[in-house]
């Protein structure tokens, strides 16, 4: 490939040299040609992958945007009311004290259900055997057993708070906790109070733009906060229903409830 002649005397060896020149000349060329477009390469890579990197996570331009709150309310009534229903009882050995608070319950558990509750709405949570201590005289002796049995009864009918109450009452309850009420699906009503934040936010954004003398182009981006569970609320305590044979239905009062969502709300401006 590279030029190479040997002259002889004699001969003339201008053309040899002349031939040769234009294969080193192209040769030069092309090896600078590579060169260069091994260079171009390397540089286009580069720029792509530190641009690429330089903007993860980023928008390429910076937007022009505010931020604004906004707050829903709905106002509904429960649906679902819940509450604890047992029996305590003391007996001088366990398996006499076991054998009647399990008679007594069973009666109990009956009369609640003849009031319409079905078996998924009963469920037991929390069965207990303790002794009875007696401290006198310095030290502490065993007197007898306690059992203690109660159910969580789960009422979705509410007009029936006050039979279930007095059923129990009469089938021998002596320990019933506070009726709790809550909102068996919220997620419908939290949609109508993310619907009344989103407004709410809305509402705002434009009166800030026409003050600030911006427009609101599009919502940048939206997130949610403070989506509060509604809270139970709690009837009259449990010394209060008077749970004895043949006591009056109490009178209960359900109120109502509130299901609040707030959300952040983005929006470019120009």
């Amino acid at each position: 490939m590279f030029c190479h002649h040997e002259h002889k005397e004699g001969e003339a060896g201008g053309d040899g040299h002349h031939r040769c020149c234009p294969i080193k000349a192209a040769l030069k060329i092309l090896m600078a040609l590579l060169v260069f477009s091994l260079v171009v390469y390397v540089y286009t890579l580069t720029r792509n992958n530190l641009k690429q990197y330089h903007y993860i996570g980023k928008a390429a331009t910076q937007q022009n945007t505010i931020t604004i709150s906004g707050e829903g309310k709905v106002t509904a009534a429960p649906n679902i009311a819940t509450t604890e229903i047992g029996l305590v009882t003391e007996k001088k050995d366990v398996s006499s004290a076991q054998k009647e608070n399990t008679e007594k319950m069973n009666k109990l558990i009956a009369a609640v259900k003849s009031t319409g509750l079905e078996d998924k709405d009963i469920q037991t949570t929390q069965y207990q055997i303790y002794p009875k201590y007696d401290y006198s005289a310095g030290k502490s002796n065993i007197i007898g057993y306690t059992v203690s049995q109660s159910v969580t009864v789960k009422i979705r009918d509410l007009s029936k708070i006050s039979l279930v109450l007095a059923k129990a009452g009469e089938a021998g309850a002596n320990q019933v906790s506070s009726p709790t009420f809550t909102i068996d699906e919220p997620e419908s009503l939290r949609a109508q109070a993310r619907e009344k934040a989103l407004k709410n936010a809305r509402e705002k954004a434009e009166t800030l733009a026409k003050m600030l003398g911006v427009k609101i182009l599009k919502v940048a981006s939206f997130s949610e906060y403070n989506q509060s569970q509604p809270l139970p609320l709690y009837a009259r305590s449990a010394e209060a229903f008077d749970m004895g044979g043949g006591a009056p239905a109490p009178d209960i009062q359900t109120g109502t409830m509130d299901v609040n969502v707030g959300v952040n709300v983005v929006y470019e401006i120009d």
